[in-house]
């Protein structure tokens, strides 16, 4: 039990309480403490008998039973290994950036989920984090299952296939990986890459709440002028390298 607690502790913190809400709330559901009817995200019950709770549990929740225990392990597993390579990675000494990723990228999940009648959001959620982690390491070769390798930028849409085979859906992970894909362009691409403006920034309450751990965050999804000019004289065609990443089942 300790080597599992030390386990648990060693996860980046907002990881850590993602991960223990993802499993606690479908053990809630599955025990009957409280009832599964009550976790869904449902428009109707949401905009008009104000249970505001349901956009949070919709997150946590998933019905784990014989025919979707698989895909909940599966997902879980993912929400592991890219949750934490992001916060201990790109988002380093940087909680508040990366609480409000999280944010951005559940918010807009909730919208989408309340005109499409989506009644879960965790697998959504976990893949547009998995999808900004693929892109931030888009040139490194992953390795999969039964040894098939490609670049990470790939990975977001074999593990869409992957999980229409075991799942029979495949619409929770496309709207993961669109607004993955959203948060990345309005956060990296544009301002970085194209000289746009920078439409996003972390909201102040959330350093004081979150403060770095070190270094600033003035220039975080900002394009730093000396750096656009040195690639452009290497020749780098206004790519940058967004960071060094992992292979699959590394630790």
């Amino acid at each position: 039990m300790s080597d599992i607690g030390d386990w648990f502790r060693s996860i980046p913190a907002i990881t850590r309480y993602w991960f223990a809400a993802s499993i606690a709330v479908p053990l809630v559901g599955k025990l009957g403490l409280i009832s599964p009817a009550y976790l869904f995200l449902w428009p109707e019950a949401f905009l008009y008998r104000f249970q505001i709770w349901r956009p949070i549990t919709a997150t946590f929740y998933f019905p784990v039973g014989p025919g979707t225990g698989f895909l909940y392990l599966v997902n879980l597993y993912f929400l592991y290994q890219y949750s934490t390579r992001l916060e201990a990675g790109a988002f380093d000494g940087r909680p508040a950036d990366y609480l409000f990723m999280l944010l951005f990228n559940w918010i807009c999940i909730v919208i989408t989920g309340l005109a499409m009648d989506m009644q879960l959001l965790m697998i959504p959620l976990i893949m547009s984090v998995l999808y900004v982690w693929a892109q931030l390491n888009r040139d490194m070769i992953v390795s999969f299952w039964f040894g098939t390798r490609f670049k990470a930028c790939y990975l977001p849409w074999v593990i869409l296939g992957f999980n229409y085979i075991i799942g029979g859906s495949v619409i929770n992970e496309l709207i993961g990986n669109l607004v993955g894909h959203l948060y990345f362009f309005l956060m990296f691409r544009y301002p970085m890459d194209l000289g746009g403006r920078n439409f996003l920034s972390t909201p102040q309450f959330l350093y004081r709440w979150l403060p770095s751990r070190r270094g600033g965050v003035s220039g975080f999804g900002v394009p730093p002028a000396s750096m656009r000019r040195a690639a452009d004289q290497n020749g780098g065609g206004g790519r940058h390298n967004w960071g060094q990443g992992f292979r699959l089942g590394d630790q």
